[in-house]
């Protein structure tokens, strides 16, 4: 028997089991540290984005809220203002969504319900069947036509029948819902989870970091950006932004925080009261006026809260609140089909409001 050729094919028999041993180690190793880095990886994400899906991380900051250059007296500046991370959607909520909502909850909107014949006791019995204000746009060869004469009640008009009973949103999925109320964006907001923004939120996330800019995406007007009004208004408008109404949600590029249309298309709700000034939110953190306000153009409705962002309405003829600094007020009791809503989420470490200073 040959003992010498039996050693030598056992060491190498021992050798290539050493490989083999060595390699299937190094397989091994090589495979936990690829699952360790997905779990960190995924970890990191978490951290880095702590947000729901369909909401933007927004990390808090000092801005210079308002404009001192603007004609309108309130938007000028209240001085530096500090907010503190938080989530944001980056659509306005949609037409889909809110019937998800509708579905689950049996939830009938402010425009669905009749008028209450005791807070209404002069108007007629037809006057008080369930409606909203609809826009129509100035006939052709008119010429003059009174200030707000193109708002009109709409008998059935509601955020399934944005312009009468005989409309209907069937192909419109994912546009904006409108005629919606300030009760009824709560509503919603309570079954998410969420919250509507504060005016401070609401303008430091549509800044999109760009402090004191005049627009969301700099400093020039463009008409191609958002969905405002080309033309003048309320006679005819040119389209040139490709859409003569409201505009699916996310039709345009989105901020340099990723959210859109946070000028354009629809206004949106805040949780702020409306007051000419804003001084009081000068240096503050997370301010939120939460008492009853007054807006001299408005004296009959004590109470009002901050529209934002502008509409497919807004043209620099008119209104021309395409603006973060922009602000309107508007009835909490009012819908129409050009206000909707968007809401955020505050992370654990920043609940509203932080500083007891900050209820102004």
């Amino acid at each position: 028997m040959n003992y010498r050729h039996l050693i030598k094919n056992s060491k190498i028999e021992n050798i290539r089991d050493g490989k083999k041993h060595y390699f299937l180690t190094l397989i091994f190793i090589q495979g936990i540290a690829i699952a360790l880095l997905f779990i960190n990886t995924t970890a990191l994400a978490a951290t880095v984005n702590p947000c729901p899906q369909g909401m933007a991380m927004i990390s808090g900051g000092t801005f210079k809220m308002g404009s001192d250059n603007s004609s309108f007296v309130e938007e000028r500046s209240p001085g530096d203002v500090t907010v503190t991370d938080f989530c944001i959607d980056k659509y306005e909520v949609t037409n889909a969504q809110f019937g998800e909502f509708v579905k689950a909850t049996g939830y009938v909107t402010v425009a669905e319900r009749p008028l209450s014949q005791e807070q209404f006791p002069d108007l007629p019995d037809e006057q008080l069947l369930p409606g909203s204000l609809v826009f129509e746009m100035a006939k052709p060869g008119v010429k003059q036509i009174s200030f707000l004469s193109w708002w009109h009640w709409t008998t059935g008009a509601n955020w399934q029948h944005p312009f009468g009973p005989d409309s209907a949103i069937a192909s419109k999925s994912n546009y904006p819902v409108v005629h919606i109320a300030y009760e009824d964006a709560l509503a919603y907001a309570k079954w998410s989870g969420k919250f509507l923004p504060t005016e401070a939120q609401w303008e430091y996330a549509a800044r999109g970091g760009l402090n004191g800019a005049t627009y969301t995406w700099g400093n020039e007007y463009s008409e191609h950006r958002a969905n405002t009004w080309q033309g003048i208004f309320p006679f005819f408008n040119t389209k040139a932004d490709g859409h003569l109404g409201i505009a699916p949600v996310g039709s345009f590029t989105p901020n340099g925080y990723g959210l859109y249309d946070m000028t354009g298309n629809v206004w949106e709700w805040t949780t702020d009261f409306f007051q000419v000034g804003r001084d009081r939110k000068s240096d503050q953190i997370n301010p939120i006026v939460l008492n009853q306000s007054f807006d001299p153009n408005k004296p009959d409705e004590p109470e009002l809260h901050v529209i934002k962002g502008g509409s497919y309405l807004c043209a620099p003829n008119y209104c021309s609140r395409f603006r973060p600094a922009a602000r309107e007020s508007e009835s909490p009791d009012t819908g129409t089909t050009h206000i909707g809503f968007r809401l955020v989420k505050n992370l654990p470490d920043s609940t509203l409001p932080i500083n007891p200073k900050s209820k102004i």
